[in-house]
């Protein structure tokens, strides 16, 4: 049996097993839950006559259905009520929707309950068929049963209703399935012409001879078609993608994995570019690209090699990040640790108010940061960094303050998380250190991030040392720090690279109060 078969058989029959089970699942539901609610509705109109005064006082009357019969079928034709039957205790009817069953034995056999005092719903064969009832005690100022009071819908009436929804059901059940063979029927052809007409155990052998060919190059390769879908990677193209994970991008559109790839426009113009730079992951790599073309010099796709020229570099962002991690960790163990000896020492000093004290404050606070987050700043990835910064600036002795008009929920999912994590660690980072270096007795750091409009902009502004006017021009350099000593140099560098990825642009200025702000605006969409 052929591919495309077997995928409309799978398909059609997935879809028949799911709607059908789905359908009748709903159908017992909506029945259940029709008589449910009908029920429950009989059981509150009893109830809602049996508590009326005016039908307590007609049982000492010489006549009590003169009083009760025509307030029973007003309420009864309110509430569309098959019948409602008010009887005393030896079942003698005092209202019904037959003038003439008036003064006749109650029927149905299940009103022992009810003489005992107890509300119930039932369902029995009555003088007018089969019916779904409501029944209530009535009882006198002295609390004792003096009547009964049954409303009742007849099952015949319920099962129409039930029926009819059922036919909708069915309906929509047999559409959904006609749509769903016919999606079938289209995916099956859609994935046929894809492959070529190939057939799986075919493009088992091409696949494995192509991943024996590309394995064996030691540069990175990526092909598209004439969608600009990814037709092939090779390894050390998805290292250099993503070093930290595996991944798959095959069938996904490049400027999806790639949002700076000019692979688009080599295949539009068909012209070839060698030897060109551009910076992937941090990493600056030298890219040639050529165009695809068929056997009628049409172009229909093209493909790209890269070498990696910044090693260096790159293993420099790997330790950063990992360092970025360990210390957020750090500062948590450590801050939390000294909570933990400090309540332990209140218990100690059997201080158990100032224990509690201590720790609804930390949950508080700890609480409420993470509310705000989950509430403006949606993105796990975004939380996390913030968090850990967060714990870092409390071990630090540093006052980080999170703008409560920041909102980032606008963050379109083509801007690298990545890219964004890098900025903004690397920049409160940086602002630590400047308020740490600087001789203050309070020591801030503010943030600022909102996706309002059609740019994302992230501010971070400290009341550090600032950075010296002749420093300006080269704060963004690799390498280039404005500490003592030799290490650092890269926090900055990496921010500038990450900006520049996501096509936005980053400026500073001194604080006006001493210190330095940092803004950068990422354009939500390519320009």
């Amino acid at each position: 049996m052929r591919l495309q078969t077997r995928l409309i058989l799978l398909i059609g029959a997935l879809l028949f097993i799911i709607i059908s089970g789905l359908a009748f699942t709903f159908e017992r539901l909506l029945e259940t839950t029709l008589k449910g609610h009908i029920g429950s509705s009989a059981l509150k109109i009893a109830k809602t006559v049996a508590s009326m005064q005016v039908i307590k006082d007609a049982f000492s009357e010489p006549d009590p259905s003169k009083i009760i019969q025509p307030i029973a079928e007003t309420i009864r034709i309110e509430t569309d009520a098959e019948f409602i039957v008010v009887g005393n205790l030896d079942e003698i009817r005092y209202s019904h929707p037959v003038p003439s069953q008036i003064g006749k034995e109650m029927v149905g056999g299940d009103n022992g309950p009810v003489l005992q005092g107890q509300s119930i719903i039932s369902e029995a064969v009555g003088s007018l068929g089969l019916s779904l009832r409501g029944k209530a005690p009535i009882f006198d100022n002295n609390k004792q049963v003096i009547g009964i009071v049954s409303v009742g819908f007849l099952v015949e009436d319920i099962n129409k209703t039930a029926v009819a929804y059922r036919n909708n059901l069915i309906l929509l059940a047999a559409i959904a399935i006609m749509i769903g063979s016919g999606g079938a029927i289209f995916i099956a052809n859609g994935v046929k012409r894809s492959i070529f007409g190939l057939e799986p155990k075919e493009i088992g052998l091409l696949y494995q001879e192509k991943k024996a060919i590309l394995e064996s190059i030691h540069e990175g390769i990526i092909a598209i078609n004439k969608e600009g879908s990814i037709t092939l990677a090779n390894q050390a193209a998805l290292k250099l993608l993503s070093p930290h994970e595996e991944m798959d991008i095959s069938g996904k559109p490049i400027l999806d994995v790639l949002p700076e790839s000019r692979l688009l426009e080599v295949m539009n113009t068909g012209a070839a570019e060698f030897d060109k730079e551009m910076i992937i992951n941090d990493s600056l790599v030298v890219v040639n690209r050529l165009p695809i073309l068929n056997h009628q010099q049409q172009v229909i796709g093209a493909v790209s090699s890269f070498r990696n020229k910044s090693e260096l570099l790159r293993l420099t962002e790997e330790l950063s990040q990992v360092k970025r991690y360990a210390e957020a960790l750090r500062a948590q163990t450590h801050e939390y640790s000294n909570k933990l000896y400090t309540i332990y020492g209140l218990i100690q000093l059997e201080s158990y108010q100032e224990a509690m004290d201590l720790i609804t404050h930390e949950t508080d606070v700890h609480q409420g940061l993470i509310h705000f987050l989950m509430k403006e700043i949606p993105d796990p990835i975004l939380g996390g960094i913030l968090i850990g910064k967060f714990n870092r600036a409390n071990e630090l002795k540093v006052q980080l303050e999170i703008d409560q008009e920041s909102t980032f929920r606008d963050v379109p999912h083509s801007v690298s998380r990545n890219h964004l994590v890098t900025i903004i660690g690397n920049l409160i980072d940086n602002s630590f250190d400047a308020v740490l270096a600087a001789d203050r007795e309070t020591r801030k750091v503010k943030l600022f991030m909102t996706d309002l409009g059609d740019d994302l902009i992230i501010e971070v502004e400290d009341n550090g040392v600032g950075i010296p006017p002749e420093a300006e021009d080269r704060i963004f350099e690799v390498g280039f720090s404005t500490k003592n000593g030799t290490e650092g140099g890269f926090g900055l560098a990496l921010v500038k690279q990450a900006v520049q990825q996501l096509n936005g642009y980053i400026t500073f200025q001194a604080h006006p109060h001493g210190g330095t702000i940092f803004t950068v605006a990422i354009p939500k969409g390519r320009k």
